[in-house]
């Protein structure tokens, strides 16, 4: 399978028990199944693609261009399309679904949400400063960022200065996440840890661009289980 990605919405946090009684914090997420739009060819575009909608929308929430587009390719209506770059089509036929089936034996997976917004934040929340000394003469200015800009020359603040602002509500992208499990009759994805956002975030999940060797925990269980067992018949 190419590296097709697949929305997902998050809906919290649990945690999972192994035989061995350890518990590893997970998070839920319940996978929507694509649908193949549009197969692009090669000679249409310059590339091999396929368009992928996700989710369900109302007709009277799309535009007129939109309806048009949908009613063409004989589909129902999708909240949202993207495509997804593919090194051959003959998989891939206009009206195919596909879910969580496509990530049958990935380990590891790369997860790409919404961190939560924080709205306006200071420099000392949004960036780790220090602040100023607490005692020493220093005026109503404890939590303030400091000087800014320099002498006359250059005689500005350059662009990408660390100040107050607007904190969170921005794409993060995380890698190598391990799914622990998944439920394919409930569309449920189980992942390892947490991952950006709040309960309801739209999370789009793809499986790892990178090659890792990192054991996963049910081969780390087997290994700590072997190690075990090893002593014990040198006893005899």
């Amino acid at each position: 399978m190419d590296k097709i990605a697949l929305i997902g919405k998050k809906i919290g946090m649990t945690r999972e028990f192994y035989k061995t009684g350890q518990s590893v914090p997970v998070t839920v997420i319940k996978m929507e199944k694509a649908r193949v739009i549009d197969v692009i060819e090669e000679e249409k575009r310059g590339y091999k693609a396929i368009q992928l909608g996700f989710g369900k929308i109302k007709n009277s929430k799309l535009s007129k261009a939109m309806k048009g587009y949908f009613t063409k390719k004989n589909t129902e209506p999708k909240k949202k399309l993207k495509e997804f770059r593919v090194e051959d089509l003959e998989n891939y036929k206009a009206g195919n679904e596909f879910g969580l089936e496509i990530f049958k034996d990935t380990k590891f997976v790369d997860i790409r949400s919404k961190t939560i917004g924080k709205g306006f934040a200071g420099a000392m929340k949004r960036h780790n400063f220090s602040g100023l000394r607490a005692s020493h003469g220093v005026s109503v200015s404890h939590r303030a960022h400091g000087s800014t800009g320099q002498n006359q020359d250059p005689g500005k603040v350059f662009k990408g200065k660390k100040m107050a602002g607007h904190m969170g509500d921005k794409l993060r992208t995380m890698q190598n996440i391990e799914i622990i499990k998944s439920d394919i009759d409930n569309n449920l994805l189980y992942l390892k840890g947490s991952i950006p956002g709040s309960k309801n975030t739209e999370v789009l999940v793809k499986k790892s661009v990178k090659n890792i060797s990192k054991l996963t925990m049910n081969e780390k269980i087997e290994v700590m289980e072997k190690l075990k067992k090893i002593p014990e018949k040198k006893k005899k």
